[in-house]
């Protein structure tokens, strides 16, 4: 999946992994969320990306998958919970590797 991902956009895979970036403005030092009237071609691309990345990850999952996740806001959102689904927190993943070495 990372692979096909990365061919589509590699930048769909970096939204996937670090959340999307949100359009921002900086005011007398201050960092607050621009307004939509305010946003430029890069915003509109920005946040096009993760659509799109939501798209390509609703279109990969079968209907389960899709059901678990078609409630999340974001693609990195989506992924997580695919992420855990499948292969557990870190906690399982020590456990299930805590059990296979003591055999």
């Amino acid at each position: 999946m990372t692979i096909f991902l990365q061919s589509l956009d590699y930048q769909l895979w970096h939204i996937i992994v670090n959340g999307p970036r949100m359009p921002t403005k900086t005011i007398d030092g201050v960092v607050s969320p621009k307004p939509e009237n305010e946003y430029n071609d890069n915003d509109f691309r920005m946040l096009q990306l993760n659509s799109k990345a939501k798209h390509v990850l609703f279109c990969a999952v079968g209907p389960n998958e899709f059901n678990r996740i078609s409630s999340c806001d974001s693609a990195k959102q989506m992924w997580d919970l695919l992420e855990v689904t499948h292969e557990g927190t870190n906690q399982v993943k020590e456990s299930k590797i805590s059990m296979l070495v003591k055999r």
